[in-house]
């Protein structure tokens, strides 16, 4: 979510130092590239796409080096979930933010007891979730690669575009995503492998 957010502060700071329209932005709105994702919509309380942009690009960076070096840390989580929030007000993006807010409140359980898991009956389940935690996370990871940058690539180089495989592709990477949560707390429940 942080490279999404990095790359929608590119797009505006290529635009230069020009006030936006509105409250709603496109970070890439001559782009052929990002035509099939509407010019990648964002938001913005500044005046200025310029420095908009440069927010955009140190808040997302902030928020990977966050969510890879300090989610287990307290004060990580929350961390995450503020710079999420700043991604938001200044152009990171509307779904990168989202979905890095919901990563924060995720990482907010990374050390606490996975009692739900540790009381499931059916340790099967439980077994079965926390073993397949691996592929689960590669597959939500080449959903997400689907996401972007394959509907872009398939838009611009060969003239796919689909709506229909487009909302294919979101419902499984969010729903891989889910799953990927919920089958790494299977696998660091107690008692699970």
């Amino acid at each position: 979510m942080g490279a999404a957010g990095i790359e929608h502060g590119i797009g505006e700071i290529l635009q230069g130092n020009v006030r936006p329209g509105g409250l709603m932005i496109l970070s890439w709105p001559e782009a052929a590239f990002f035509r099939v994702v509407s010019g990648e919509p964002a938001m913005t309380v500044i005046p200025n796409m310029l420095v908009t942009g440069t927010l955009a690009l140190l808040l997302s960076a902030a928020y990977a080096v966050c969510a890879i070096g300090f989610p287990h840390r307290k004060g990580g989580p929350l961390a995450m979930m503020l710079l999420a929030l700043g991604m938001l007000l200044f152009g990171g993006g509307l779904f990168p933010p989202v979905l890095a807010l919901l990563l924060g409140l995720a990482a907010r359980r990374i050390r606490a007891p996975k009692s739900w898991w540790a009381r499931e009956r059916r340790t099967g389940l439980r077994r079965l979730f926390g073993r397949a935690w691996g592929w689960i996370f590669a597959l939500c990871a080449l959903a997400w690669l689907a996401l972007f940058p394959g509907l872009n690539l398939l838009d611009y180089a060969l003239g796919v575009e689909s709506p229909g495989l487009t909302v294919t592709i979101i419902v499984a990477a969010l729903g891989t995503l889910a799953l990927a949560v919920v089958s790494a707390y299977a696998h660091d429940a107690p008692g699970t492998l």
